[in-house]
């Protein structure tokens, strides 16, 4: 027989044969733990970082990590805040510590969600948006807040995070 590219096929090639193998996707298995993997077998290297990905020492690294942004949001904060009383005025601190205090819960609301990210969740939640977005209904409510003060208390946590990170290496 002669195929449409012109090719000769014997009778042997159209006969089908069986695998004697099936292609398993261990992924799909239920009995595999992917936390017992040690090596892959193609190219001999070892898989620490995937089993460190799944360890508890992660967690709790993450967990310390969190601490001491916060601890480091709030030192800040009480530093602006006292330059704030001396140089300015009650209300730019009062502001300022307001809008720290809306930061220190936005980062929390989403260290949370990515806490949960790979466990319960397939995305982060958007729950935290809703603290900038009442920060400021607050401060153009009350006139004892001021808006930009509020806001610029609200980032604090970033520079925060820049030193913590610098610090770490």
């Amino acid at each position: 027989m002669i195929d449409s590219a012109g090719l000769i096929i014997g009778p042997e090639s159209l006969l089908a044969i069986q695998n004697p193998k099936p292609n398993k996707d261990p992924l799909n298995e239920e009995n595999v733990d992917l936390r017992n993997s040690v090596s892959d077998s193609k190219n001999g290297v070892e898989i620490k970082e995937f089993k460190k990905l799944f360890s508890s020492e992660t967690t709790d690294e993450y967990a310390l990590l969190q601490l001491r942004t916060i601890r480091l949001t709030i030192f800040i904060t009480i530093f602006l805040v006292l330059i704030l009383v001396f140089f300015a005025s009650l209300k730019f601190a009062l502001s300022l510590l307001i809008g720290s205090f809306s930061g220190i819960l936005y980062l929390r609301l989403l260290a949370r969600g990515i806490g949960k990210l790979g466990k319960s969740s397939n995305s982060v939640s958007k729950t935290q948006l809703v603290v900038p977005i009442l920060l400021f209904f607050i401060s153009t409510r009350f006139s004892q807040i001021d808006l930009l003060t509020a806001l610029l208390g609200f980032l604090v946590f970033k520079p925060a995070l820049i030193i913590q990170f610098l610090l770490k290496k």
